[in-house]
């Protein structure tokens, strides 16, 4: 349900704020160390309540509580290769071992935001890896319904088959490790900058944990989507 995710993507930010997670990843401006966006007092009561704003109609389901909050920001992630960070003597936070963009003509036949379901599969395909094999999620909320549509479009054997060009569906992720600090609807959708807060994040969940790979899909403007792999950095001794 869009309200659900939506309120789990605020509690998760609030809680990863609130335990501090967010305080070597978030520059402070003007004294302001956290955005107003996350709702620490929102309910699935108040957020299914509220009107749907794109669209009128009786299954319109897309409010301002499960969409995406107005939001100016910046981010900035630095990429390198092993020789130079390790010059630098700067720590290696993980690796970033795959990566894939794909589009989708949305004026005739497919989802304006549907891109990412594409460009995640091409990217498994490549990586010959499998839906399930990895240890988070980070999939972004432009809208609570465009995850959704995204996980649902993985899960239907009909879309793999025929749009995906696979064999079966590509299943279900354990819905626990998505986006588990909180996801855009919480944190914001600054435009451009998002991509890179989603690594930073990724990155930093990866080098805690030690091991283990990350999924990030973010849909872009275009009928676009964007897709990659994480890896953690080996830990050293």
């Amino acid at each position: 349900h869009q309200d659900q995710l939506a309120l789990a993507s605020h509690v998760k930010a609030a809680a990863a704020y609130d335990e501090g997670w967010y305080d070597d990843l978030v520059v402070p401006f003007m004294d302001a160390e956290e955005d107003n966006n996350i709702r620490r007092d929102s309910t699935f009561e108040k957020l299914s309540s509220l009107k749907p704003v794109f669209d009128k109609g009786e299954d319109a389901t897309m409010t301002a509580g499960n969409s995406t909050p107005l939001t100016d920001g910046a981010a900035a992630v630095l990429l390198a290769n092993e020789d130079w960070a390790r010059k630098k003597n700067l720590p290696i936070l993980a690796y970033l071992t795959f990566a894939k963009v794909a589009a989708v003509n949305y004026v005739d036949d497919e989802g304006l935001l549907m891109a990412p379901a594409y460009a995640v599969s091409d990217m498994l395909k490549q990586a010959d890896l499998k839906l399930q094999d990895f240890d988070f999620y980070e999939i972004h909320e432009a809208f609570a319904a465009q995850a959704i549509a995204t996980l649902k479009a993985w899960q239907s054997e009909d879309f793999c088959r025929n749009r995906l060009g696979r064999n079966e569906a590509m299943g279900p992720i354990d819905l626990s490790n998505l986006n588990v600090k909180g996801g855009s609807i919480a944190i914001g959708h600054p435009f451009a900058a998002t991509g890179a807060r989603i690594v930073g994040s990724l990155a930093k969940l990866l080098n805690e944990q030690g091991k283990g790979r990350g999924l990030i899909s973010v849909c872009t403007a275009g009928g676009m989507g964007v897709s990659a792999i994480l890896e953690a950095a080996p830990t050293v001794g």
